[in-house]
């Protein structure tokens, strides 16, 4: 049996073979025949206006005044951060726009609310979970929202920010 399919598959392979290859000649010769095709030549780079600038009796431009406090030196430190400590929960790593709050279930007295991703997969969420990039922790559950106190870095600090996922809606 071995011998028979390996007999076969050689006569398969004979007659794959083809060793009239004119009209591939053919092609090639043409495209040999055709002229050259010429490069074009590099634009010449235009010319730009300088300007000298002449301080006079202006300020440095670069050097902040005395009492002048840019927003990059801004300090707020309210004593808030998150804890970096904590396991991260998988919602964390989606944007709050990008979270749609599909519904509810409740049982036992117990609430939790139902998010869905991006990519179609719908999460329960219970009440001190997280989501969100902002280290938003749920407060509160109603039948048509979610709400949250995110971490909100300002300065060298964190603010508290209310938000919420309300149902069918994206993050606010």
């Amino acid at each position: 049996m071995r011998i028979l399919i390996v007999l076969v598959s050689f006569l398969m392979l004979g007659a794959c073979a083809n060793t009239d290859m004119s009209d591939l000649q053919k092609f090639v010769d043409d495209v040999k025949a055709l002229p050259p095709g010429g490069v074009s030549p590099v634009p010449e780079p235009t010319e730009v206006e300088t300007y000298l600038y002449v301080a006079g009796d202006r300020r440095d431009p670069f050097v902040a005044e005395e009492g002048e406090i840019s927003e990059t030196e801004t300090v707020v430190d309210s004593g808030i951060s998150p804890d970096f400590n904590r396991r991260k929960e998988e919602l964390e790593g989606f944007s709050l726009d990008s979270l749609r709050m599909v519904g509810t279930l409740e049982q036992d007295d117990a609430s939790w609310g139902l998010v869905q991703t991006s990519d179609g997969t719908i999460h329960r969420v219970a009440t001190d979970n997280y989501m969100g990039r902002n280290h938003g922790r749920i407060i509160e559950i109603k039948e048509d929202q979610i709400k949250m106190i995110e971490l909100v870095q300002v300065g060298s600090g964190y603010q508290e920010q209310e938000a919420a996922l309300s149902l069918g809606d994206g993050g606010e």
